[in-house]
């Protein structure tokens, strides 16, 4: 019997999320953080809509979004300030906005406290994994109290006197580019690092001042002598990085009198505190595999994304991390709790790898077209995006950021159906509508149908079209529900509407669902099953075709099914936690 489910190795953004992620599974945790204070200073600055959906999967995103700056303009202007690109998204598909700047700070410290809410989840900070081993029964981890290299201050003195050991069913290293965990793995990074220079200035506003009213929205000031990025934040905080060139000497840019200089460009320097001056480069990077055995990689460790899109953040909650912890999570329940073949576990990276790859790929691209510093080829980049924002159709792509990977799965490297070759939903996140319970509340969808494993029937009742197969989808803890379009739901003399036990019935009052469902090609009588990150496994009027999918690829166990524990996110037939 080992100690605990999973050992998480680092609390950045990535491990915080992922424990709360096991955590609300009802898996039992150890988080070991080498330093023993949260680092108190903004990094990551932004977030968007389908990062939010995963803290809502987390029971947090309604505290943490409460604190962001939100819908935002987000453009690309000249020196001068003629905007040449802009990018605005109203829309809310996953019902969360698309564009969030926080307060780092703000979101570790929230997502700490909040942590307490976990009997099963136990935080060590200010102690420092010094060896770890795997057998076929689970890893084990010797930690020992450290002081803490104050993120890179200082020397990391470790007290040898304090080792303590413990064992976990799996270790997952969440704990940054320099993971303790990879490089014990002897696992290296393939990518590429730019020597290009960044200055990143953190400002605060002065009590009693208002510095940043003329610097509404997130700006990449494309100026060839000082490529520049303009980042608001709430709380009165705002970020500026400015781009160095080759001659520019790192002491010199750090100096107060030219942070005085570069920032007195923009805001008033008496009504401003400077919090923060760095200069720093980028890795553009990807661990060459993620997964060892019972050991993984999440986050920074398994992969770095330039952060000139915010989506470092975004992946890990970065981008990365918050979409690799909710991937991970509910894998390892799976594999824990409701006895699915771990081999699904090697799913995580080949679902994941392609899409980190892709927003790095993306971030690297942004920052060659802001990060020009030839006057001629600025002239022409310009003149191309200017260009390009008054073709109708290319201008509509870039101005709701149509060259953002979407959130789906390739073909042929996700767990469930293969996606159809038209208009295929398999492996794609569908939207989030508000929907309205029978007694005419109106929730979030995921709200309704909570964390686990989802059977929708589209104006039916899913567990008719399964039959005695509904068995295998009760053994996972899934949720059954049946949506209707507006105005559809069954009425009319007893018994034609009447509620069914163990049965969520909503209607999708907006139509944002079963529209998208309509468009795919699905009609009323069709089964969709999402998987517990709400990504679809499969749709399919022959029901009996995804029980088989999900045997043949999930393998739970019929005979050893632990029960979960599943605190609030358990929906009752109103769709009210139990």
């Amino acid at each position: 019997m080992n100690d605990y489910d999973v050992a998480v190795v680092g609390l950045g953004p990535t491990g915080l999320t992922l424990a709360h992620l096991l955590g609300r599974r009802g898996l039992s945790v150890l988080v070991l953080e080498r330093e023993p204070h949260f680092y108190g200073n903004a990094r990551a600055v932004y977030t968007d809509d389908e990062a939010l959906r995963v803290f809502q999967t987390a029971g947090v995103a309604d505290e943490i979004h409460k604190d962001m700056n939100v819908d935002s303009a987000v453009q690309w202007v000249t020196s001068d300030g003629e905007v040449l690109v802009q990018f605005r998204q109203p829309q809310r598909p996953l019902w969360w906005p698309v564009t969030n700047f926080f307060y780092q700070p703000y979101l570790e410290t929230k997502l700490g406290d909040t942590l307490i809410r976990y009997p099963n989840v136990e935080v060590r900070r200010g102690r420092e994994v010094i060896e770890f081993d795997q057998d076929a029964d689970g890893v084990t981890v010797v930690h020992a109290a450290a002081t803490g290299s104050g993120y890179g201050k200082q020397d990391n003195v470790i007290d040898d006197a304090t080792r303590e050991t413990v064992r976990a069913s799996y270790l997952v290293g969440a704990d940054g580019g320099r993971s303790v965990i990879r490089t014990g793995l002897g696992i290296d990074m393939s990518g590429k690092s730019f020597p290009e220079r960044w200055l990143v200035v953190d400002l605060a506003a002065k009590e009693g001042t208002d510095p940043f009213r003329h610097l509404p929205y997130f700006d990449f000031v494309c100026d060839p002598d000082m490529p520049t990025v303009s980042c608001p934040q709430p709380g009165g905080h705002h970020r500026f990085e400015f781009n160095l060139a080759d001659d520019d000497k790192k002491d010199e840019f750090e100096s107060d009198a030219t942070v005085q200089r570069l920032i007195g460009q923009y805001v008033d320097v008496d009504e401003v505190t400077v919090e923060r001056r760095l200069v720093y480069t980028f890795n553009a990077v990807v661990a060459d595999r993620w997964r060892e055995g019972r050991i993984l990689l999440a986050g920074d460790a398994a992969h770095m994304t330039p952060q000139f899109i915010g989506q470092g953040m975004n992946a890990g909650v970065r981008d990365a991390g918050v979409r690799d912890a909710d991937n991970l999570s509910w894998k390892l329940q799976a594999v824990l709790q409701y006895g699915a073949d771990p081999a699904i576990l090697d799913t995580y990276e080949s679902e994941r790898r392609h899409h980190a790859k892709a927003m790095i790929e993306l971030s690297v691209f942004n920052k060659s077209l802001v990060s020009v510093q030839s006057r001629a080829l600025a002239r022409s980049r310009d003149i191309a995006l200017r260009t390009a924002i008054h073709v109708p159709a290319l201008g509509a792509w870039v101005r709701r950021a149509g060259m953002k990977p979407k959130p789906r799965f390739r073909r042929g490297e996700y767990l469930g159906l293969d996606r159809k070759p038209v208009r295929g939903i398999e492996g794609a996140l569908p939207p989030q509508p508000v929907v309205r319970r029978y007694d005419g509340h109106r929730v979030r969808l995921d709200d309704a149908l909570g964390i686990g494993w989802a059977v929708i029937g589209f104006e039916t009742d899913p567990r008719e079209a399964l039959g005695a197969e509904a068995a295998v989808w009760e053994r996972l803890g899934a949720t059954f529900a049946t949506i209707y379009r507006s105005g559809a739901r069954p009425q009319g003399r007893i018994g034609d509407g009447r509620r069914k036990a163990g049965l969520l019935d909503l209607e999708d009052t907006d139509g944002l669902l079963t529209s998208w469902l309509r468009r795919a090609g699905h009609r009323p009588g069709t089964v969709v099953v999402l998987r517990p990150d709400k990504y679809v496994f499969g749709a399919s009027r022959d029901a009996a075709d995804l029980t088989r999918e999900l045997v043949r690829q999930v393998a739970p166990s019929g005979a050893d099914v632990r029960t979960a524990t599943r605190t609030d996110a358990t929906p009752t037939e109103t769709g009210r936690p139990a």
